[in-house]
């Protein structure tokens, strides 16, 4: 399917420039410096601010991006399967490594962390995998694509073993998905979701614990 907008390469460009560089900044404000809570914060409300932006100037964006509903359940339907199977690896993984973290902690990040994964994912999916397709689509495969946009996510979350290797597998399914179906509040959602249960299952970690319990310590 052709997703295609006609935006000049030098934007396309400066986007995932603007992507590298907010990527870049993590190493500093959240594992450096620790603030895990504004940058994200801050992040958050500066990238909601540039799609407000863009998509008041030309609303086609939103849809062109992800942001829409008339493909939903379309996305769930090729989502829901890899979902299944995720919980089930990370409930096994975090029994055979005696790292299971469940507490009521979860429930908040539930409920929260979706909206941050749509952001990551609007980066790394619209940003990066959207923008090379469209851009340079004639000159790089979309394997290529997928693996480099994969790469990149993956290395973000270094130097946790674990998070880089779940974050990999997860953008080369979900690049190949959004490459087909451009569905960002889908992909959110899952990641959102997902994303906490590995927290508090493989990872064992409690990130309502390190963000929001110690604003208030």
């Amino acid at each position: 399917m052709n997703h295609s907008l006609s935006i000049p390469r030098r934007t396309r460009f400066l986007e995932m420039l603007a992507v590298s560089l907010t990527a870049l900044s993590k190493f500093l404000f959240m594992d450096y410096l620790d603030w895990r809570f504004p940058f994200v914060a801050v992040a958050t409300v500066g990238w909601l601010v540039y799609v407000l932006y863009r998509g008041k100037k030309d609303r086609s964006l939103f849809k062109y991006w992800g942001f829409r509903t008339d493909n939903f359940k379309k996305a769930l339907y090729y989502l829901f399967p890899f979902a299944i199977l995720t919980v089930i690896a990370c409930f096994l993984i975090g029994y055979f490594q005696n790292s299971l973290n469940l507490t009521w902690h979860l429930l908040p990040i539930l409920i929260s962390y979706p909206i941050w994964g749509a952001i990551q994912q609007f980066l790394i999916m619209a940003l990066v995998a959207g923008n090379l397709q469209d851009g340079w689509g004639n000159q790089v495969p979309k394997f290529w694509i997928v693996g480099l946009t994969a790469l990149l996510f993956s290395l973000v979350h270094s130097p946790n073993f674990w998070l880089m290797l779940g974050t990999f597998l997860i953008a080369l399914f979900y690049g190949t998905i959004y490459l087909r179906i451009r569905n960002l509040y889908a992909l959110g959602l899952f990641h959102g979701w997902l994303g906490a249960l590995f927290y508090y299952t493989v990872v064992g970690s409690d990130p309502f614990q390190e963000i929001f319990l110690k604003m208030f310590a």
